[in-house]
């Protein structure tokens, strides 16, 4: 037992003692780094790390913090029933919006990299235009306005499907089904133009290889070849799809309003900026703003773990 103990010593003493070498050969890489770690330091693990602190106190802004232990954690998970409905809402879009729009996105970008390159890119600008559209989701709020001047009421109206008009964004039993659709539509962008940039640079050449090697048809193609060539892009665009999910907020409180009836529309995000800038109960809300946090870190690794079996 001590001889093995002394091994795994040795072997740790002598990875130390290489990683020591390496950043005394690459200091001057180091050096140039240095600017992004101190941006990255102040404006991102800073704030996280007082975030967390101040999730354990009694914060107004007003007044110094008063530390209270895990009470805000206590209220929030059983107390708090508001955020239970706004945990439930945001699992929903996250259930639905992510993996749905996390595999539409790649399905569609596989199939448009197909396409001829001036078809591609229009295609690719029609796809990624609700990324870069801002607000475009109040169009929505003209569509599914709850008087008869809403573009879905007129129509149905007109054509005497309905005598009254549907209240789409107040009554809780049509809110979230409007606004999940509008929030899956805004979310192909960004991993949707990844993963056409990872099919592009995929060498031709491992498809004919992969073809005497013995592949015979698109999907073996696609999960052997395809696939864990794009692994660096699969990982960017589940993150981003993870992110988006989670943070939904501008989307539900434009068109449901804020708060929306009987909180049908509350997100996590949505619960956070109540109690951190109506209220400002910032105790409270870095305790939310942790539990989102540590969540999506679960999610990611959890999709970190399922991107390193593709092609296994």
């Amino acid at each position: 037992m001590s001889e093995m103990w002394t091994k795994y010593i040795d072997k740790k003493k002598l990875a130390l003692s290489d990683t020591a070498h390496r950043a005394k050969t690459m200091k001057f890489c180091y050096l140039f780094l240095l600017p992004y770690a101190i941006l990255f330091i102040t404006f991102n693990v800073l704030p996280m790390i007082t975030s967390i602190y101040y999730s354990f106190t009694n914060f107004n802004i007003l007044e110094k913090p008063d530390f209270i232990g895990a009470r805000n954690y206590i209220n929030l998970f059983l107390q708090d029933e508001v955020f239970q409905t706004a945990v439930k809402n945001t699992f929903l879009v996250a259930v639905i919006t992510g993996p749905v729009g996390y595999i539409m996105a790649f399905l569609f970008a596989w199939l448009i990299n197909e396409l001829p390159n001036k078809i591609r890119t229009i295609v690719v600008l029609f796809f990624y235009v609700p990324s870069i559209a801002g607000q475009g989701y109040m169009i929505f709020k003209t569509v599914f306005n709850d008087d008869r001047y809403g573009w879905a009421n007129a129509w149905l109206i007109r054509l005497g499907f309905i005598d009254q008009p549907i209240t789409f964004l107040t009554n809780p039993q049509y809110v979230m089904k409007v606004v999940i659709p509008i929030i899956l539509w805004m979310s192909l962008g960004t991993g949707f133009l990844s993963f056409v940039a990872g099919l592009k640079g995929i060498d031709k050449a491992q498809y004919e290889a992969g073809y005497i090697d013995g592949i015979q048809n698109r999907w073996q193609e696609l999960w052997y070849i395809t696939l864990p060539n794009m692994k660096p892009m699969l990982l960017f665009g589940a993150v981003m799809s993870i992110t988006t999910a989670f943070n939904v907020c501008d989307v539900p409180m434009n068109l449901a309003g804020y708060p929306s009836t009987d909180y049908c529309a509350r997100t996590i995000v949505t619960h956070l900026f109540d109690y951190g800038f109506t209220r400002y109960e910032m105790g409270y809300a870095s305790a939310i703003a942790t539990v989102l946090f540590l969540t999506m870190i679960i999610c990611n690794k959890l999709i970190q773990a399922l991107l390193n079996r593709v092609g296994h």
